[in-house]
């Protein structure tokens, strides 16, 4: 029987859901409906520790909606689901709101590559990637090259379709929290270039967007780059919920290209080791080291950073 979305032939893929009551997840419940899943378990987020553990091998795709949930809740499910991923290869779904990043990122530690993750979706978010974990071999987020290919392409095209069946709405991340904290020494530099001049870079960016509008230069990596590179010259450290915002873009992109640019050994992340609850990410040696000679070699040719 073929789904709306065409995929004719495909085996039903299984899905459990946890969230807060029997009334969460709704948006995940319709995306799981139009892709042609089966939701073989709805579990309240309270027995989800146990439960999820507990479920049959195959496992479905196990998706986790912390809307609503409290943070100590939230963080001992999370963690579940970080063993899960990697012990057992299961294909798993997060989402989260934009104060539950640093609480999600830090319970998942290393498993965070291994995990679907979602922030304030909309309803073509929620197609789109339960349409790519239910396409997914287990354990296959990372996939070979020419199964990211194929995968991303089939997310584009369900979100393309899903973007003809519900009216898409903007969400604003709010204000830049002050998670900031500093250090005790700050970082060497072989430059002039100070965090003033690398933060005034970043407010030059974000003026193209007041005068042409949002969305046309979308540049996430670059932007994250500069913040943490400023962050540095500043000796500070950056929570990955603030650097999701410093992106400039929509949480849930912020958090792929956070595991993008992880997986490429740019980025670095690390627990508060004051608070367990929170994750920072910092600039690896070899990034670091990359911007300074990056930010020499224009200012010896006399060129802008831009």
């Amino acid at each position: 029987m073929a789904t709306p979305f065409g995929f004719a032939g495909a085996r039903t893929v299984c899905f459990v859901l946890a969230s807060m009551d029997a009334r969460g997840g709704a948006a995940a419940l319709d995306a799981i409906a139009m892709i042609g899943g089966d939701l073989t378990g709805h579990l309240a987020l309270q027995e989800a520790p146990v439960a999820l553990v507990a479920l049959p091998d195959p496992a479905p795709v196990a998706i986790v909606d912390l809307d609503g949930a409290p943070d100590e809740l939230a963080h001992d499910v999370v963690a579940i689901v970080a063993m899960l991923a990697q012990a057992q290869a299961w294909r798993c779904v997060v989402a989260m709101s934009v104060a539950q990043i640093d609480l999600v990122i830090a319970a998942l530690g290393d498993a965070a590559e291994d995990v679907h993750l979602l922030c304030t979706p909309d309803q073509a978010e929620w197609i789109g990637t339960l349409a790519v974990a239910a396409a997914s071999g287990a354990g296959s987020v990372r996939a070979a090259d020419e199964d990211r290919e194929q995968l991303a392409r089939l997310s584009a095209e369900v979100a393309r379709i899903a973007e003809m069946l519900t009216r898409m709405s903007t969400r604003d991340a709010g204000s830049r929290a002050e998670d900031r904290r500093r250090t005790f020494a700050l970082a060497e530099t072989t430059s002039d270039i100070s965090a003033t001049d690398v933060r005034n870079v970043l407010r030059a960016r974000r003026l193209r967007d007041r005068f042409f509008g949002d969305g046309l230069f979308e540049d996430p990596a670059w932007d994250m780059l500069l913040d943490l590179f400023a962050a540095r010259l500043e000796g500070t450290r950056v929570s990955v919920s603030s650097l999701c915002i410093a992106a400039a873009v929509a949480p849930t992109t912020a958090l792929r290209w956070i595991s993008k640019l992880t997986a490429a050994r740019l980025l670095v992340r690390a627990p508060d080791p004051q608070d367990g609850r929170r994750a920072f990410v910092t600039l690896s040696h070899e990034a670091g080291d990359a911007m300074h000679r990056y930010v020499t070699t224009l200012a010896e040719a006399r060129l802008p950073l831009v």
